[in-house]
């Protein structure tokens, strides 16, 4: 009962917080409407080529992802997305006066970037990635504001979230901005080039790399000081490697047109992508400019490493090594070789990869289930692709083979429980 009474008393009193927190930044007007700026005053009608910038730099924050429902049109929102705290549901981004943004002006959807704004000045919340996209500058925000606007309008009202209580108030978010967010602007390091300088404004901003690539915290923020240190990615149960670290994602010993291949076209001699970068890929960063993806290859080759953290794992059983070699000569061997050696430009090595072998095994787990699919690119249009073994393989079956795949050719990294691969199914209701 006391337990009880003291979770009630805090969430009061949070709430309460919250309240004073909102009330304040509209008392101090750090939120408040922004002057229209030259670059789309009133007086100027929007050019074809501005129009084409924003259809470009909307392509760079891949913004149609979010707002696009499976089959619906381009734009008109209602994809919910899955959050620790409930269901979001994107908004409609065409020009409809009623349910998109028709009536809003080029300040008022900068506001929405920069300070999570709405237009009738409600808070958003942080699943749109303004905590990222505050460093958008203004010019871009106005020609993204005008691709937008030349859009078909759609009538498509907009859904209510689900979130759970206390999630679903403005109290609360207002906690959270005060905890975690603080609007800002891009800032050139005056030590590098400005090719660098490009890059670290894409990934930071519009790319919003951080935002799946840096661990969250219980209430769903990111630390500047984790940044880019690798996270489990919320709900939807994939691991994003760390881009800082050599043995998981990190580039800096890559060639940089390397780096830009895998951008572009997913596939590159070290490495490919698939699961949720897949989609980035296949949505977003295909489409970047042949400059803006050697920025920001440039850029992630520049990061500050971190080491390896050494762990010791428990050494697998003769018994789960012979098991899964079975599986995996019956199963796997056809098209990734016998000692794990691959095809080059089909099927990508198990031997030394070090996909299979980082310390978290979420993401190998999930595709031996799910199949493992490379985005369809215009540098590579017809990409191979690996069949589900959910149906196939029992959850014994799965933790052999992925714990051979990772303890053999020389590879080695700690074994795979039946019960990582139990939870994997569980998560997504395989």
């Amino acid at each position: 009962m006391k337990r009880i009474l003291w979770t009630l008393f805090f969430t009061v009193a949070l709430l309460a917080l919250g309240t004073a927190v909102v009330a304040a930044l509209n008392l101090r007007g750090e939120d408040a409407l922004p002057a229209e700026s030259q670059s789309l005053s009133q007086a100027r009608t929007a050019t074809l080529e501005l129009v084409a910038r924003g259809e470009y730099l909307a392509r760079v924050g891949n913004c149609m992802a979010c707002h696009t429902v499976q089959g619906g049109a381009p734009y008109a929102g209602g994809r919910g997305i899955d959050t620790p705290f409930g269901v979001i549901h994107t908004s409609n981004l065409t020009p409809h006066k009623a349910t998109g943004i028709g009536n809003w002006s080029a300040a008022e959807f900068w506001r929405a970037l920069h300070n999570g704004r709405s237009r009738d000045g409600r808070l958003l919340y942080p699943a749109f990635p303004y905590p990222n996209y505050t460093l958008v500058t203004r010019e871009d925000s106005d020609a993204i504001y005008a691709y937008l606007q030349s859009l078909p309008a759609v009538a498509q009202a907009n859904r209510p979230h689900a979130l759970r209580f206390p999630y679903n108030t403005q109290a609360a978010l207002g906690v959270w901005r005060a905890l975690f967010f603080a609007p800002g602007a891009p800032q050139a390091e005056p030590t590098q080039t400005a090719e660098y300088n490009r890059g670290a404004y894409l990934v930071n901003g519009l790319g919003h790399c951080t935002a799946c690539h840096t661990p969250r915290n219980a209430l769903g923020a990111t630390s500047d000081a984790k940044a880019f240190t690798g996270g489990l990615i919320p709900v939807q149960n994939w691991y994003a490697p760390a881009l800082n670290a050599a043995h998981e994602a990190g580039v800096k010993e890559w060639r940089t047109d390397d780096v830009v291949a895998l951008l572009k076209t997913g596939v590159a001699p070290k490495g490919s992508v698939t699961g949720p970068m897949a989609e980035v890929v296949f949505r977003s960063t295909q489409y970047l400019s042949d400059a803006d993806a050697q920025a920001m290859a440039v850029y992630l080759r520049a990061l500050p490493q971190q080491a390896p953290v050494a762990t010791a794992g428990a050494k697998p059983s003769v018994a789960t090594l012979e098991r899964g070699a079975k599986v995996y000569e019956q199963h796997c061997a056809q098209c990734h070789g016998d000692k794990g050696e691959g095809k080059p430009g089909a099927f990508p090595a198990l031997a030394g990869n070090r996909a299979v072998m980082l310390q978290d095994p979420t993401n190998l787990v999930r595709v031996v289930l799910q199949g493992g699919y490379l985005p369809a690119t215009a540098g590579n249009p017809r990409p191979h692709g690996m069949p589900p073994f959910q149906q196939t393989l029992s959850d014994e079956d799965v933790a052999a083979v992925t714990t051979f795949v990772r303890n053999s050719w020389g590879n080695q990294a700690p074994g795979v429980g039946t019960i990582e691969v139990y939870r994997a199914r569980e998560r997504r209701g395989m």
